[in-house]
């Protein structure tokens, strides 16, 4: 990793990239964001999951038009080989001996199916770090189980928490497990890298996607092994403040958040929105008002609908309470915040022209980090992969196309 200032934090540090659909790539595209060179080994005959999927621009789908595969591979590139053949593995393996990091989120053992597991890797290349974000880790009686993200919803435990009170578990509309392992992967990945900096030595990281998923929901774990008992589904309630909740707002399908901390935040609130509650004993601590939570939350309501959600916001946040509008994807498109800060980032991709995509979350401060390019199409670096980084000549590579391996 390069440490001179002016240069990203990864430069210099190249990635071997087997993975798909969308835990390994969001792990990749981190290492990337901090300038890593990311090469995704891609076919035609098995493409990644996340190419087939919409949204398509213009309504138009396509294997490079995806704008979900096209968010998640900014700044990477892309080799088209089939690993079913042994001058594609040998392609591979040449590829591995180039990298420092090589990453796959396929089931425990594919990799070693291939011959691309830890130990070939690292006879390959000594100092080599890898990485496999399996669904359930390289060991233990589930590791050899496929996994994807909405399993991995129930499976960590979050159904079990999600929906009100008397329903049934509810999926919470996000496959936490993907992103989750992808950022864990990414950090561990970094981990390693500083480890070989300081020892020369490389290591193979066995991560578990089920298991970072469970990282996210400790209150709930702890609470039931420390004997109080799993908690109950409670909507958008806290186990301790109050109100805390989403109130319909004036407008078509208009939200705010709303959330009470300390007994001043809510005598501040009842002195704007229910006066007459401001005095009253019953509601002056967070214990009276979690017992009367349904009606304050009834009349909060009623005063929230007559209003914008924006006129909600500003009143409370003037007088130091927690509100925000609910935002949907359009506020987000549109909002100044992000625009100034330049978190939106628009670049021409070879088939869908200049499409807005989200950006880098952080900032370092005296490092640029950028997007440089958009997402690649499939195998647009192919030929450029095999003659400057692989070496091959000429004859090798139209030999290699000719045999149908860069496909």
């Amino acid at each position: 990793m390069n440490r001179t200032s002016g240069t990203p934090p990864l430069d210099g540090v190249r990635v071997a990239d087997f993975t798909w659909v969308w835990a390994g790539p969001f792990c990749t595209l981190q290492l990337a964001h901090l300038g890593a060179e990311v090469i995704r080994v891609e076919t035609a005959g098995r493409p990644c999951v996340t190419r087939l999927l919409p949204p398509w621009p213009d309504g138009q789908p396509g294997v490079n038009r995806s704008g979900y595969f096209n968010q998640y591979n900014q700044g990477k590139r892309s080799i088209a080989l089939d690993l079913a053949t042994e001058a594609g593995l040998e392609v591979a393996r040449d590829l591995v001996r180039t990298s420092d990091v090589v990453v796959d989120n396929f089931a425990a053992g594919v990799m070693e199916r291939l011959g691309l597991g830890y130990e070939a890797c690292r006879a390959l290349r000594e100092d080599v770090v890898v990485i496999s974000l399996s669904g359930y880790g390289a060991t233990g009686p589930e590791h050899g189980y496929v996994s994807y993200g909405p399993a991995q919803v129930p499976l960590s435990g979050f159904s079990s928490v999600t929906g009100y009170p008397g329903w049934r578990p509810m999926h919470v509309g996000i496959s936490y497990g993907d992103p989750t392992a992808g950022l864990h992967g990414a950090v561990a990945i970094l981990a390693a890298l500083l480890y070989r900096r300081r020892t020369g030595e490389g290591q193979f990281i066995d991560l578990s996607q089920w298991e970072s998923t469970m990282t996210l929901l400790p209150e709930a774990i702890l609470a039931e092994t420390l004997g109080a008992g799993a908690p109950e589904r409670d909507g958008n309630h806290d186990a301790l403040w109050s109100p805390h909740g989403v109130y319909r707002c004036r407008g078509e399908d208009r939200w705010v958040s709303i959330a009470v901390a300390t007994d001043d935040e809510w005598r501040a609130l009842a002195r704007l929105a229910l006066p007459d509650l401001e005095g009253d004993r019953a509601h002056a601590s967070g214990v009276g008002r979690k017992a009367n939570e349904a009606e304050i939350d009834r009349r909060l309501g009623v005063w929230c609908a007559e209003k914008t959600r924006e006129d909600v916001t500003e009143a409370l946040q003037a007088l130091g309470v927690a509100a925000f509008p609910v935002m949907d994807a359009r506020d987000l498109h549109d909002d100044p915040h992000l625009s100034e800060r330049g978190y939106w980032v628009e670049l021409p991709h070879d088939e869908v022209g200049v499409r807005r995509h989200a950006g880098i979350p952080y900032r370092l401060h005296g490092t640029p980090l950028a997007v440089h390019r958009a997402a690649p199409c499939l195998g647009q670096d192919t030929s450029a992969v095999l003659r400057e980084i692989l070496r091959y000549d000429e004859a090798r590579i139209r030999a290699l196309q000719d045999a149908g391996v860069l496909r």
